[in-house]
C-alpha cells in the first residue's frame, strides 16, 4: 500500500482518511475504530469514503469492501452474512447490531463502527468473548435427563411445551444483549448477563430437561442473575428481536414460586 500522508485539514485526530475514488457519486464516510495491540499506540479512528454506488446494501459490505480493496489491515469477525452466525456484532451508529443485518442507509450521516462495547478488545473490531463463553458454558446448555430414553429413542413435546421455548433457541450468541447492560459493564466478572441467563432459562423451560432444580439452584446466587434491574437495553438491542429480559424475569419468578 502506498505511504499515506494525513490531511492538513483532517479531523480524525491522528488517525487517516481514505478519499473515494475519483468521480464517486454517492460517497459515505466510515468512521471506523483502530487499535493494533503490536504497536503501543493508543486507538485511533480512521475514516473511509466509499462509493455506495460500489457497494453491496449493508454495512459488513462496506466493511468487506474497505478490506478487500481499501485497507487489508482492518480485522474483524464474519461469516454467514445472514445473520445466523453471530459473528459480525459490533457497535454501529451507537447501537450494538449485526453488520450483516444492518443497512447502511438506515445511518444517517457517517457510519461510526466500533467493537462490542466493554469487553477486552483483541485488535480493531474483534472483542475478546472469552470470559463471555466461559459464563455460557457454566450454565450447561444441554439437555440433562436421569430417566432414560423411551423406546423409539426421541423425547417427545406437546405442541404448547414446544412452543415454551420458542423466542429462546433462536439466539445466536451475538452478545449484543449483555455488552448493551450497564449491569453487565459494571458486574460482568459476576452477573451471567442477558444473553448467558437467556441461554439458562432455554433449558429450564424445556420439557424433556430434567435438571430444573438443580439450574435454578446455580442461580441462586446476588450476583449471577439478580444484578440485572429491568433497564431493558437487552431486548431493544437484540438483532434477531428476542427478549432476554422476558426470560431473566422468568427465572426471577420461578425463584420466587420455590420460595414461597
Amino acid at each position: 500500500m502506498a505511504e499515506f500522508t494525513l490531511p492538513a485539514n483532517s479531523k480524525v485526530g491522528t488517525g487517516k482518511t481514505y478519499k473515494a475514488p475519483a468521480g464517486a457519486k454517492r460517497v459515505k464516510e466510515f468512521k471506523i475504530y483502530r487499535w493494533n495491540p503490536d504497536d503501543g499506540k493508543n486507538p485511533v479512528t480512521d475514516t473511509y469514503e466509499i462509493d455506495l454506488d460500489a457497494c453491496g446494501p449493508m454495512v459488513l459490505d462496506a466493511i468487506i469492501k474497505i478490506k478487500n480493496e481499501v485497507d487489508s489491515s482492518l480485522t474483524f469477525r464474519r461469516s454467514c452474512r445472514e445473520g445466523i452466525c453471530g459473528s459480525c456484532a459490533m457497535n454501529i451508529d451507537g447501537t450494538n447490531t449485526l453488520a450483516c443485518l444492518k443497512p447502511i442507509d438506515d445511518v444517517k450521516g457517517a457510519v461510526a463502527i466500533s467493537p462490542l462495547p466493554h469487553m477486552p478488545v483483541v485488535k480493531d473490531l474483534v472483542p475478546d468473548l472469552s470470559l463471555a463463553y466461559a459464563q455460557y458454558r457454566s450454565v450447561e446448555p444441554w439437555l440433562q435427563s436421569d430417566s432414560a430414553p423411551p423406546p423409539d429413542g426421541e423425547r417427545r413435546q406437546s405442541k404448547e411445551e414446544r412452543a415454551e421455548i420458542d423466542g429462546l433457541w433462536e439466539c445466536i450468541l451475538c452478545f449484543c444483549c449483555s455488552t448493551s447492560c450497564p449491569s453487565y459493564w459494571w458486574n460482568g466478572d459476576r452477573y451471567l448477563g442477558p444473553a448467558v441467563l437467556m441461554a439458562a432459562y432455554r433449558w429450564i423451560a424445556d420439557s424433556r430437561d430434567e435438571h430444573t432444580g438443580q439450574r435454578l439452584d446455580a442461580l441462586e446466587d446476588p450476583f449471577k442473575l439478580y444484578r440485572c434491574h429491568t433497564i431493558m437495553n437487552c431486548t431493544q438491542t437484540c438483532p434477531k428481536g428476542l427478549n432476554p429480559a422476558k426470560a431473566i424475569g422468568k427465572v426471577k419468578q420461578l425463584m420466587l414460586e420455590r420460595q414461597g
